[in-house]
């Protein structure tokens, strides 16, 4: 399919913890749905984890049991998110820890998480070899995105987005305009994937 007709689904988590095996939940989540570059649809949240917060994890991103005391459960922001993401490719920002945060969410709701496409804007810029520091602040800086409200999901959403895009952009002039042309590039070196399409 041709990336221009695709839907892509951007999206970012906050969470309690490190990793859904140690019981971390999500306390907050974003999406921005955009088609051809332009944004369709946003949606963000704060998520009730039914769980205190350490406070080393608050540091990072701000949010306070508090904040979430009176936010939805997960269960009841599932119908929108599954609306949301319907007939989309994800796009996160190391998009493993993203989605292995959502599939253990829809699976504590009985769920299994869709398979979902998904593209990761970290292994493109890893294997772009652009950047001196690959995490989502320093790349966004690097392109002069602006990196405000860093670690809150639709300000880290919204980066990842347009680091998406300007790789797109910077692909499209060698010949990338699907993807299945896109996939690729999360795990090979962009220049010798660039050489074989000037080859072929």
């Amino acid at each position: 399919m041709q990336l221009s007709e695709i839907k892509f689904a951007c999206l970012d988590t906050e969470t309690t913890g490190l990793s859904p095996l140690e019981g971390g939940k999500i306390c907050e989540i974003a999406v921005s749905v955009s088609q051809g570059g332009r944004v369709t649809e946003e949606f963000s949240t704060l998520i009730n984890p039914d769980m205190p917060m350490h406070p080393d994890v608050v540091a990072i991103h701000g949010i306070t049991n508090e904040m979430v005391a009176s936010a939805p459960r997960f269960a009841a922001v599932l119908p929108k998110l599954l609306s949301l993401l319907d007939n989309c490719v994800i796009v996160a920002h190391n998009a493993d820890f993203d989605v292995g945060f959502l599939k253990s969410e829809f699976a504590q709701c009985g769920m299994k998480f869709p398979p979902y496409p998904v593209l990761d804007t970290l292994k493109l810029a890893r294997k772009s070899g652009r950047f001196a520091k690959n995490n989502l602040g320093c790349i966004a800086a690097d392109l002069g995105i602006n990196p405000q409200g860093w670690h809150r999901a639709m300000a880290d959403t919204k980066m990842a987005e347009q680091i998406f895009y300007y790789f797109l952009t910077i692909l499209s002039k060698h010949g990338v305009q699907t993807l299945e042309q896109l996939e690729p590039f999360q795990y090979k070196r962009w220049k010798d994937l660039i050489a074989v399409n000037k080859e072929n």
